[in-house]
């Protein structure tokens, strides 16, 4: 059965090009049912069937999984029952009794500006790692860049010309503006500190580098570093790479920038995406307020 979960995930990246996240979820996914059916006695995809798959996503609920991560569950086993049809390895797809819970979409989390600056305080500037931490929150303020974005960056791809980036996104140039902030942070973080980070190893132009192995930053790694700094900050949510990029896209629109050029700099391929923002911005806006508003807590 792990075989077969394996083969899966190798087709999803190598024909369908899903990033790393992505399959590491589908294979989070399909293990998490392989260990479901397995104690119950199962070890093969031909002895699966529907209400045995019924009795799993039952068995998810029973246990307070929100509907959202049971969506997802529920998505990858139906991509995964599909591709053993379609392969061949099995006759009838048993995963087509499966409906996946209704998910209400709710507001990302979004940093006020006061929240953003705390952040920013945490790393040492005096200290090389301080150095590479907040050249790397400002880039990501700066220009709402991804995760794997991020971390996959090359020094090639900016031009410190014209303060810009440029990523080749599905074929399709992508052109991201950074601010004078992000240009000094970046700056100082490639005199000061980076060769020291690189050390021996050959250098293929990755601009941000673990301090520890002196390659390119892992995603779990940037992730920890975003979450330390802002637990020292006093956020009390838990931020992610993710928080960032929204904020920056809130921050802008509120701002008066144009829906077209946030859009842009997104990378989002569906206007719908970009439009989101804009018409929760209103919400954004209360939802701050409530967090900030003076005398919020003179009552409690």
């Amino acid at each position: 059965m792990h075989k077969a979960a394996d083969e899966f995930i190798e087709y999803q990246q190598s024909v369908k090009g899903v990033s790393d996240s992505t399959a590491e979820s589908y294979l989070s996914d399909l293990e998490n049912l392989i260990s479901f059916l397995e104690s119950d006695g199962i070890s093969s995809w031909a002895d699966v069937t529907d209400d045995r798959l019924v009795m799993y996503i039952r068995n998810l609920r029973e246990n307070m999984m929100a509907d959202s991560t049971i969506a997802r569950k529920v998505s990858s086993i139906h991509s995964f029952f599909h591709f053993m049809v379609e392969n061949g390895e099995l006759p009838d797809d048993v995963s087509e009794i499966l409906r996946a819970p209704k998910v209400e979409r709710g507001l990302p989390e979004v940093l006020t500006v006061r929240e953003i600056n705390a952040l920013f305080e945490q790393p040492d500037r005096n200290t090389a790692k301080g150095k590479r931490d907040i050249a790397i929150l400002e880039l990501m303020y700066a220009t709402g860049m991804r995760a794997g974005e991020i971390i996959s960056l090359n020094i090639d791809d900016i031009d410190f010309r014209v303060n810009c980036i440029r990523l080749e996104d599905k074929g399709i140039e992508r052109i991201i503006p950074f601010s004078q902030e992000a240009r000094t942070a970046i700056m100082r973080y490639l005199m000061d500190v980076r060769l020291d980070f690189l050390g021996d190893n050959i250098d293929d132009g990755t601009l941000f580098l673990a301090v520890a192995s002196g390659k390119a930053m892992s995603r779990q790694g940037l992730w920890k570093m975003i979450r330390r700094y802002g637990d020292k900050a006093g956020i009390g949510e838990k931020i992610t790479p993710y928080t960032i990029r929204h904020t920056f896209a809130a921050h802008l629109l509120d701002n008066g920038a144009d829906i077209a050029v946030v859009q842009e700099m997104l990378g989002h391929q569906d206007k719908a995406s970009t439009k989101w923002y804009a018409a929760n911005k209103n919400n954004y806006v209360r939802e701050i307020y409530e967090r900030t508003r003076p005398g919020k807590d003179r009552f409690t």
